[in-house]
């Protein structure tokens, strides 16, 4: 593993000449970020010029060559791991998060089973989209704060790991993150950029799928401004010599049928298993296809699609799962009995007000909903219950009639399921007649150059 170098940054700048250059409107160069970020981390320079620089930034925008650099300083003021001594390709996929987004789940293990090595830095639920780590910490005794050294072992013995960020990975964007979310500039594309590239790239993977999330659900509800991170993330990961693709992905509803986080990993056992709902499955094998075109196991994305497929079916991908939830602590039990995940007390079921068809869902209101429930965090400091969420019945195009169940709450406090029951309600739109168009999951794909479907 490299290590960033000892000692306090060197005095060549001054922290406000460079708040200065960026509120003018002024270039950074790749010396002055790299200065910026080290000071920061040191504690040479104190939070509020970064602070000041931030908003700077927010406001003027970045170059593409400043965006790579912050990007590079804050992957180097930690560790990067060294996979060398793994012979597979190193891929991994990260997805801007949405509702019911679960995929991680199943791609870790699909691209494991099919010979690729799968390093995954996941995070937890942020705002109304729910997090890869509540999700499998909801297994029973499943470990996801091993230190490096445990990680890699792992890794050497599934050809996955899920873990999440150590105190050795990129701490600058631990520092940088915090002080964008009290000084409102998360929102930054550029900053938003260099924040996910600095933790995936500090993997040592050689390839990145990207699933950048647009419509009512998403962080990015315009798909112009999906499709604007989507290409500056990719360009950055070309820049420092990665395999990248984007895959801009449709989040106008919740993504499966369950919401909440023991619902599911119950869901992703069913599509590992073969079955499951036909959206969820759609796109792990359009995004298992691309990582295994960009790790090079396929030369091209429909082999990688077929690929995934057959390893599903052969049961390769579910006990390459049952591997992973071992050697991380968790009950592997929960692959043959997913009752042994935890169960709310109480279920209350949604029904239709009248006859017609789904036209639309609220997307982030089931997201928010299910943060009511308990199954995510209203505050920082807030426990996640993992029993509760919602199980969808009908999705947007569906026929339904008067008092037919829209959706079943997993709940176990009275309080909460009480306001989440008028928000379900509310969350579906019922019209006379069907949606005259339904928007595509996939909704365009920005590869790398030389892409082969």
């Amino acid at each position: 593993m490299d290590k960033p170098a000892a000692g306090s940054t060197p005095h060549t700048f001054r922290a406000v000449d460079l708040i200065r250059k960026k509120r003018d409107g002024g270039e950074l160069s790749r010396a002055e970020i790299d200065y910026l970020v080290r000071g920061n981390t040191s504690g040479d320079i104190p939070d509020y010029q970064v602070s000041a620089w931030l908003m700077a930034a927010l406001l003027r925008g970045l170059s593409r060559a400043e965006t790579a650099a912050l990007t590079d300083a804050m992957l180097h003021s930690g560790v990067v791991l060294d996979l060398s001594a793994l012979s597979a390709r190193k891929v991994d996929k990260h997805s801007t998060g949405g509702v019911g987004d679960k995929t991680s789940l199943v791609l870790a293990p699909v691209a494991a089973a099919g010979g690729l090595a799968v390093p995954m830095i996941s995070g937890r639920g942020l705002g109304h989209t729910g997090g890869t780590l509540d999700k499998l910490e909801s297994i029973p005794g499943f470990n996801v704060n091993l230190p490096v050294d445990r990680f890699l072992s792992v890794l050497q013995k599934c050809g996955c790991a899920m873990i999440g960020q150590t105190a050795e990975i990129a701490p600058a964007d631990r520092k940088f993150y915090a002080l964008r979310d009290v000084t409102g500039t998360v929102e930054s594309p550029y900053l938003i950029c260099a924040s996910i590239m600095s933790k995936k790239l500090a993997e040592g993977i050689d390839a990145l799928v990207l699933d950048v999330k647009t419509g009512s659900g998403a962080f990015m509800k315009k798909e112009e401004d999906a499709v604007f991170l989507a290409e500056l993330m990719v360009e950055t990961g070309e820049r420092m010599g990665k395999k990248m693709a984007a895959l801009i992905t449709d989040m106008d509803q919740p993504l499966g049928l369950h919401v909440g986080n023991a619902l599911e990993v119950e869901e992703i056992l069913d599509v590992l298993r073969g079955e499951g709902p036909d959206d969820l499955r759609q796109l792990c094998f359009e995004l298992a296809g691309w990582m295994f075109y960009l790790g090079e196991r396929t030369s091209t994305v429909a082999e990688g699609k077929q690929l995934a497929e057959k390893l599903i079916r052969s049961g390769a991908a579910v006990e390459t799962f049952r591997s992973m939830v071992e050697q991380q602590g968790g009950d592997p039990g929960v692959i043959d009995d997913p009752k042994r995940l935890p169960q709310a007390k109480h279920t209350m079921v949604v029904t239709s007000p009248r006859d017609g068809y789904v036209t639309a869902i609220a997307c982030e209101q089931v997201g928010t909903a299910c943060v009511i429930l308990g199954g995510g965090r209203e505050r920082k400091e807030d426990a996640v219950d993992p029993a509760v969420g919602q199980v969808l019945h009908k999705k947007v195009g569906d026929r339904v009639t008067k008092s037919e169940p829209l959706c079943t709450i997993h709940y176990n406090s009275e309080d909460r399921a009480a306001r989440v029951t008028q928000l379900m309600e509310e969350s579906y739109r019922i019209d006379e007649a069907p949606p005259r168009q339904q928007r595509p999951l996939i909704h365009r794909v920005i590869p790398t150059t030389g892409e082969k479907n």
